[in-house]
């Protein structure tokens, strides 16, 4: 890939053009980063500390956090650090490895809400089959399959991209090294590879998602058949912190992915990103706390060992 480029190094535009701007947006996003982090860590802590939450769909959920602190961290640190010492520099090298790492965090989060979905189906659907059916190897076999089918996804991107001559200029005008901006530079006609990254993200967005969507037929019909308005709400809240994280990861991700490069605006592809790269792992913690009673009980009895110890 690097005999094909006569580029050695890229220019990462960053947060906006305007300096006054990219500074506060660093500012912000730097302290949108800590509390992600400290959000998913404490996730982390909690699950594992706490007996009771050893059940598949807190495995799954320790693990979403750990894939969105790995996640954030593949951008935002770089961009940061850029903002801050003001240089925009970024090699070609760790260009191609930011992209690579990144797609694959991406579509393991995307596989990996499919088996979240696959998980909630049996707790509602087959209840009484769930403990053998969602059995700590098969969570484990998931887990890794998603993480699997996610680097080999990148692959592609990687080699798709960055196959492409690059003779000048090399200033990206996004804050890390996205397909779309990247795709833009090279000296050479991109048609085919623009078509090839669509018909592969339709392949991936659309089945995980369309497996997703099955399951929720399937627990949304079976919510319908309960008598109860209090056991149907009660079924329905285990499902809806996930959903709206769904919808959140898919919505913004597919309107990036899923449309021509040709039609990219910088502005807006700015303004998705932070979305699908940032707001969403971010908010995860919130969303899976604040409507989840067993989570806040465990983060209050943590808070209440940190605090004894003090």
């Amino acid at each position: 890939m690097t005999n094909q480029s006569t580029v050695a190094r890229f220019i990462l535009q960053g947060f906006s053009d305007t300096p006054i701007v990219n500074a506060f947006s660093t500012s912000v996003f730097l302290i949108i980063y800590i509390f992600g982090l400290m959000g998913n860590i404490s996730i982390i802590t909690v699950i594992i500390e706490d007996h009771q939450l050893h059940t598949p769909m807190y495995f799954f959920l320790k693990n979403l956090s750990f894939l969105d602190v790995c996640y954030t961290s593949v951008t935002m640190p770089k961009a940061i650090v850029n903002a801050i010492l003001g240089s925009k520099d970024i090699s070609f090298t760790e260009c191609v490895a930011q992209l690579y790492l990144f797609f694959t965090m991406a579509a393991t989060e995307c596989f990996l809400l499919t088996a979240m979905a696959y998980d909630r189906c049996m707790a509602i659907y087959r209840p009484l089959f769930y403990g053998v059916i969602m059995s700590r190897s098969l969570c484990w076999e998931l887990v890794s399959t998603a993480w699997i089918l996610g680097a080999l996804y990148s692959i592609f991107h990687a080699i798709n991209t960055f196959s492409l001559p690059f003779c000048g200029p090399n200033v990206i005008d996004h804050f890390f090294c996205d397909i779309p901006p990247v795709m833009r530079l090279s000296c050479a006609d991109y048609q085919v590879n623009e078509e090839l990254i669509f018909i592969y993200s339709s392949c991936i967005i659309l089945g995980a998602f369309g497996l997703t969507l099955v399951s929720y037929i399937c627990i949304i019909s079976t919510i319908i058949k309960i008598n109860h308005v209090q056991g149907r709400w009660k079924a329905f809240s285990t499902c809806s912190s996930h959903l709206t994280n769904v919808l959140l990861f898919y919505g913004t991700g597919s309107s990036m992915y899923l449309r021509p490069i040709s039609n990219y605006s910088p502005i807006q592809g700015r303004l998705t990103a932070i979305f699908y790269s940032i707001i969403t792992p971010t908010l995860n913690p919130v969303i899976y706390c604040m409507r989840n009673k067993e989570m806040m009980a465990a983060l209050k009895k943590m808070c209440h060992r940190i605090q004894r110890k003090n």
